[in-house]
This record gives C-alpha cells, structure tokens and sequence, in this order.
C-alpha cells in the first residue's frame, strides 16, 4: 500500500519507519525538517505540505499532539485531498468528541475512517510492538487492520467511532492509579524495613500483582528493567500521563461518571509535572 504518514514525532518517526520496513511505500509530512530528515533516512518519501503529501495514497496516518490540530489537518489536508478511497487512520489520543466528529465528516465525504489510539510508548512505537484501540465501523477496522498490523502486537476493534479513545483514555486512568498505588506500597514497605526487592518478589506473586508493579517496577534495581533504572528517562512521559488523565476527566465529566480516584491521580500528576513533565511516569514515586 502508499500511506501518508502526517505527525513524525517520538511515537510517528518510529511508528512510519515500521511501515516501510513491512513493505508499504510512505509519504511522511511534519513540520520539524530533523523529523522529515529522520524519515527519509528510514525510506520514506518526504514532504512540505501534507495535502501533496496525501495525494494518490490508499491510506492516511495521523499522529498529532491534540484534538484541535487533528481537525484542523484532516480539514484543511485530508478530507477532499487524499483520493475517496483511501482509509484514513488517526492514532492520536484526543477527546472522545472530536474523534466522533472527525470520523463524522470523514465518512460524510466517502472516506472510511478509524480512531487508533496507541499503547506502548516509545520503545514499542519504535519495535513495533503497539497495542491499536480502534473506533469505527467493521468495513473501515477490516481495512485499518493491515496498515495497523505493521506497526503493532495487538489491534483490536473497540467498537463504534469514538471507542478506541474511549478505551484509550480509561485504560491509563487506570494505570495512573495503579502506578501510584504501586509507588506507595513499595515506599511504604521500604519505610517499614522490608527490603523493596523482597517486597516486590512477594506481592508481584500474590494479590499485589500489576502491570505497574510486574512489568514497570517504579524503583531504581528492583524487579524488572525500567525506566526508573535509567533516572526515569525515555519511556511514557508525565507531560503525556497528564494530557490522558485531564483527557479522561472531561470524558467522565460528559458521561457523568464517577471516577474519584481518576481525579485524584490527575491532581498529583498535575503538581509533578510542573517541574517533571519529561521524566517517565512512574517517577511518581519521587513525592512519596
């Protein structure tokens, strides 16, 4: 397949180089020329306007920081540019409104299209090892599913337009709490006189045990490799947890939801993030 690839930062470099490697030929647009040079290093084609770059291709990929920039791309260089045919891809995390009504207009003009948000980071973008939450009709994730494939361990169809956010947005408010929760127990464990490694062999094999905990631990030479042993570097950002969490909330808020612990989590992801929103997530642990 000819994909356009729009958004070629941390996650969308690795994310595109990924495509050229399964056999598709990529169109790559981003408004950084490091990123465009990155790109072209990796294969693709590169680009200075995204509506040239869309131009004959059987499918757009978007990944972009915000809702507002996502409606104002497939607007004004997607819909009406790229050929009726193409399948159009967005794998940003936006808000569950403007994903319904981006997929609205979409298929309005005759595209199919899906919302993709992704799980896995940086690393995994760059493996190609994400995990897809996709949002849209069965024909439009039949046809998203081969370009998702290449980039990706696990793509699963959410359901309707919209869901894949949704799923997305609940997913790491929940892991938001359980990194914090994991954080607690491990500084209050150590603060008792256990040894945090005998902490984590005990609970990462009884009811203590969670992905935040087994396969992310949050403390420097304990338990597995992470970010927290490279001085919480790389990884999944704070900046980036917050964006998700405030994301989730105005969701909750839309659905009259009760998520008091969601909340909770965005209020101290908040206050760490004004001085930390670089360092990995689970750098949490530094509050406590």
């Amino acid at each position: 397949m000819k994909i356009a690839f729009i958004g070629l930062g941390n996650m969308g470099g690795g994310m595109a180089a990924n495509l050229v490697k399964a056999g598709h030929a990529v169109n790559a647009f981003d408004l950084s020329e490091e990123a465009l040079a990155t790109a072209k290093d990796n294969g693709c084609e590169t680009f200075t306007d995204a509506s040239e770059a869309v131009q004959g291709v059987d499918g757009v990929v978007t990944m972009l920081p915000n809702g507002a920039i996502v409606k104002s791309v497939y607007e004004g260089s997607v819909i009406g540019k790229a050929p009726a045919g193409a399948v159009l891809l967005d794998c940003s995390t936006i808000d569950v409104a403007t994903a319904k009504e981006v997929a609205g207009k979409a298929e309005a003009a005759g595209y199919d299209m899906v919302d993709a948000p992704v799980s896995g980071g940086i690393a995994a973008a760059n493996g190609g090892t994400l995990t897809f939450m996709v949002g849209g009709t069965e024909k439009a994730f039949k046809r998203a599913e081969e370009v998702l494939q290449a980039m990706g361990k696990a793509v699963i169809h959410a359901g309707d337009a919209g869901a894949g956010q949704t799923a997305k947005i609940c997913n790491n408010m929940l892991l938001a709490i359980s990194m914090i929760g994991t954080a607690e127990a491990m500084k209050m464990a150590e603060k008792l006189g256990l040894d945090p490694q005998k902490f984590y062999e005990i609970s990462s094999q009884s009811s203590g045990y969670c992905w935040s905990l087994n396969a992310y631990t949050p403390m420097p030479g304990v338990g597995v490799e992470s970010p927290a042993d490279k001085d919480y570097q790389g990884g999944f950002a704070t900046g980036l947890m917050l964006k998700d969490l405030k994301l989730a909330m105005e969701a909750a808020e839309t659905a009259d939801a009760s998520t008091p612990l969601g909340r909770h989590a965005k209020d101290l992801y908040e206050q760490f993030a004004e001085e930390n929103a670089g360092l990995d997530f689970s750098a949490i642990i530094k509050t406590l």
